[in-house]
């Protein structure tokens, strides 16, 4: 499953990047926010306007803003409440 289909508040852990989709200083931006695989990872909201863009996800105690096509790039594993 990609970040982007994952339920509000639901867990999970990045498994795997699809970095030659993304921008290389998109890739950067996102490695040093800690988005790579292992990471620990929720939706904490999705905005309303023109697809649900962006998506506010937390990592670690922080929340970041991604696009939607950055987090169709993000494959993902549920993990238990």
């Amino acid at each position: 499953m990609t970040l982007d289909l994952l339920p509000i508040g639901q867990p999970a852990r990045i498994v795997a990047v699809d970095w030659a989709a993304l921008d290389q200083d998109e890739t950067l931006r996102l490695r040093a926010l800690g988005l790579d695989a292992g990471a620990k990872i929720s939706v904490a909201h999705r905005g309303v306007f023109a697809g649900s863009d962006p998506l506010a996800v937390t990592v670690g105690r922080m929340t970041v803003a991604l696009r939607r096509v950055h987090a169709r790039a993000m494959q993902v594993e549920q993990l238990q409440p």
